[in-house]
């Protein structure tokens, strides 16, 4: 995923580490920095502070990166909503209603979920009688 020079420092870093967290090596190196924690239990005689260690460690880093990946995902989220809307603004018959569904609240989409259910059983109808 590359992210241009105009983006903020902060959305280099959040799509940065979030591409990286996503890889198999940062799987192994974290296998590997729980391996080497374990081994050194028995030195530590598996103290408090021995396991203090790996719960503060991994309490920071799994708090760090839900806000990083949080931002990585609304961006995605983001960009996504604007791809389907320029292909709903460019289709002719395209209800334009459906630019901004995403605000509306749960009662509404509710209801237009329900309309297009309707739309869709009518058309399976349609399609099994063969019209």
């Amino acid at each position: 995923m590359a992210v241009n020079d105009r983006c903020s420092w902060f959305t280099r870093f959040a799509s940065a580490t979030a591409h990286a967290s996503g890889k198999p090596a940062t799987f192994f190196v974290a296998v590997c920095m729980l391996i080497v924690w374990a081994a050194t239990g028995p030195f530590f005689h598996f103290g408090d502070t021995w396991q203090l260690v790996i719960n503060t460690g991994t309490t920071i880093i799994t708090f760090l990166m839900v806000f990083l990946i949080q931002n990585t995902q609304n961006r995605d989220s983001e960009a996504i909503h604007i791809k389907l809307d320029e292909l709903i603004h460019v289709i002719e018959k395209a209800n334009n209603a459906l630019l901004d569904i995403e605000e509306l609240d749960q009662k509404e989409l509710d209801k237009m979920r329900d309309d297009f259910e309707k739309i869709a059983t009518d058309a399976r109808k349609s399609m099994r009688s063969g019209s």
